[in-house]
């Protein structure tokens, strides 16, 4: 395996990149404990599932906003140093990410 700043399984964000992601994690996290709060109030099941489906879009928008700015930075850095085998690891993650 090559060694980039991405590749090590490490990744240097910026400040404003991580700012965004923790915020939306948190987001998240309320979500989470919103639901939780809610089956043991015993809430009405179409209530529940609809604040389950805001958290499923939650996760998906994180992880858009993740794969994007990997696709922007380390596998764009890569190929252009000619790491085709970054290409399979973005298919291999793209095929998990969409099962």
């Amino acid at each position: 395996m090559h060694e980039t700043s991405c590749c090590m399984r490490k990744k240097e964000r910026s400040a404003e990149e991580k700012r965004a992601l923790i915020h939306r994690l948190n987001r998240m996290e309320g979500q989470i404990r919103g639901i939780r709060a809610m089956v043991e109030k015993d809430a009405y099941c179409p209530d529940i599932l609809t604040q389950a489906s805001a958290v499923s879009a939650a996760i998906n928008a994180f992880a858009k906003a993740l794969l994007s700015e990997h696709i922007r930075t380390c596998v764009a850095e890569d190929v252009r140093r000619g790491h085709d085998d970054t290409l399979d690891e973005l298919l291999n993650t793209l095929q998990k990410w969409m099962r």
